[in-house]
Order: structure tokens, then C-alpha cells, then sequence
């Protein structure tokens, strides 16, 4: 179980839950078609963007396989949401977790997706204790390959054609990194 003191602080963000004050900031950036080619969902209207915050201000803790903390990145010298990052405690007999991110592309290229998700992983594997933490991705999405390299990250599969989203066939990319690889450092801290 991980209920992470809240808000976590990294270099240059505060990752903090959300709360219904957010709903604006999440709508700015989730309606974006080029924000969201790559994710299972569409753009979002007001109505799903109601939906996804009523879901992610309670996701704020790891209590059992399948929850998800999931965490607004805010700049604090502004206060402004410029994205979101997530752990998923995917099982607990395997000690798994994957996790995941979406920027506001206007503050795409300066490492802030990069410094939010390592942060994820120290969770995942200092606070929650995963032997392994998975990055999936739609594998035409060459952006979020690169932050999970740099992450240290290693690419373990391409499945050809896995996934039906859209209305169309896609290729899936996973990343995995292990905990004794992130102890020696792979995540490039």
C-alpha cells in the first residue's frame, strides 16, 4: 500500500491531486487532437472532462492492485497545470506497476514529463516496493519513446496490430525498467 504525502515536490514541479478547481486546465489540454492521437480516447467536450475529474481527484493513493495515483504537474512558481502523470498498481503477486503522462503541448521539450515520471517510478519502486514498472504506448508515438529512454527504459516489445483504437489497427510499444536497474541508476536521477 502507498499514500503518498501530498504533494510531492521534484525540481521544477509540484505534483499535487486534483480537485474540481482543475476542470478548466484538464479541458485545455485533453481536447486537443494532437494531444490526444495517441491515447484510447477522444478529445474530450465539457462532459467527458466532468467525467475524468470526478475520477482522478479521488486517485490519490495505491491501496490495492488496480487502484491509480494520479497527479496534476503544476509549475509552482505560477500554479498552472501544464499536465498529468499516473502509477497503476497493476498486481501485487508480481509487483508490477506501469505508468503514464499527458502534457500540455505548449510546454512540450522541457523535460517536465521526463522529471514528473521519474518521480513516478521512485514511488513505484522506493515507496510501493515493485520488482517491475511498464510503459505502454502507442508505438507511432515517438516523443513518449524517447521520455521513457531517457528514463532509462528499456523497449522489450512492438506488437504488430494489438490494439483496435479508433478505427484502425495499432502497434504497441512496452518499456519496462527493473527495481535492482533503477537502484544501480538506469533512471538517469
Amino acid at each position: 500500500m502507498l499514500v503518498p504525502d501530498l504533494p510531492l515536490r521534484t525540481d521544477r514541479l509540484v505534483l499535487r491531486p486534483f480537485t474540481a478547481d482543475d476542470l478548466d486546465a484538464l479541458f485545455s489540454y485533453r481536447s486537443r487532437p494532437e494531444v490526444t492521437r495517441f491515447l484510447y480516447h477522444d478529445p474530450y467536450d465539457e462532459a467527458a472532462a466532468r467525467a475524468a475529474i470526478d475520477r482522478v481527484v479521488r486517485r490519490t493513493a495505491l491501496r490495492e492492485p488496480g487502484d491509480v495515483l494520479n497527479l496534476a504537474m503544476v509549475l509552482p512558481e505560477t500554479g498552472e497545470l501544464i499536465g498529468d502523470v499516473l502509477l497503476v498498481w497493476t498486481s501485487a503477486e508480481h509487483r508490477q506497476g506501469e505508468i503514464g503522462y499527458v502534457l500540455h503541448p505548449d510546454h512540450a521539450g522541457q523535460g517536465y514529463v521526463t522529471e514528473a515520471a521519474r518521480e513516478m517510478l521512485r514511488l513505484g519502486f522506493d515507496g510501493l516496493g515493485l520488482h517491475r514498472i511498464v510503459g505502454r504506448l502507442d508505438a507511432r508515438n515517438t516523443a513518449s519513446a524517447r521520455v521513457l529512454e531517457r528514463l532509462g527504459m528499456r523497449r522489450e516489445a512492438h506488437l504488430r496490430e494489438n490494439e483496435f483504437v479508433k478505427g484502425e489497427w495499432t502497434d504497441e510499444a512496452v518499456y519496462a525498467l527493473l527495481d535492482r536497474e533503477w537502484r544501480a541508476g538506469a533512471a538517469g536521477a
